[in-house]
């Protein structure tokens, strides 16, 4: 069993800064990529990034250039820079870990609320 822990979520001004993280507390049996969900109100849940074991990243879009993900895999932990921060960026973000290889699992953390707004 993997429990996801998020922090780093809160108010920020446009254009300003923030930083999440997510660590995963357990035993991990196989490699696995991490990554960031958001879900405004409304709006269905996206993907906003990822990172496979190897460090290979995906962003959306709407994100690129803007937001930067990377992990620590001793300490089990995946960190999403998001700078240049936009109100269209508000929404609750959601870490995932996903398995690799066999056994097959996905686990989600708990959401921490980001809004932008002056």
């Amino acid at each position: 069993q993997v429990q996801l822990v998020e922090s780093g979520g809160g108010l920020v001004q446009p254009a300003g800064s923030l930083r999440l993280s997510c660590t995963a507390f357990g035993t991990i049996f196989s490699d696995y990529a991490m990554g960031w969900y958001r879900q405004a109100p409304g709006k269905q849940r996206e993907l906003v990034a990822s990172i496979t074991s190897v460090r290979t990243t995906n962003y959306a879009d709407s994100v690129k250039g803007r937001f930067s993900i990377s992990r620590d895999n001793a300490k089990n932990t995946v960190y999403l820079q998001m700078d240049s921060l936009k109100p269209e960026d508000t929404a609750v973000y959601y870490c995932r870990v996903t398995s690799l290889t066999p056994p097959q699992y996905t686990y989600w953390g708990q959401g921490t609320q980001v809004t932008v707004s002056s």
